[in-house]
């Protein structure tokens, strides 16, 4: 086994032990946890399919009539009711 190979294998062995430690923290630990590790990304939104854009148009259309938003609620129950 070369060297890398060996430095790989290592590198998944610790993920995987710091993975069983951080779901061992409280709710709490753990969103801080992962709040610190999401801040240390780079941005990684892009807006190639102008996805972004047609959020920010819907949210203004919500703002401006906010009685054509749905509860959580009513949104599952129409998914739930096309897949039927």
């Amino acid at each position: 086994m070369g060297f890398e190979t060996f430095r790989a294998k290592l590198l998944q062995v610790t993920v995987i032990e710091v993975r069983k430690l951080a779901l061992d923290l409280s709710e709490r630990e753990r969103a801080a946890l992962a709040a610190d590790l999401l801040e240390s990304l780079p941005g990684v939104l892009t807006d190639e399919d102008e996805g972004v854009a047609e959020a920010l148009r819907r949210d203004a259309e919500i703002d401006a009539d906010p009685g054509q938003a749905i509860t959580l609620l009513e949104l599952d129950s129409r998914i739930q009711s096309r897949r039927s």
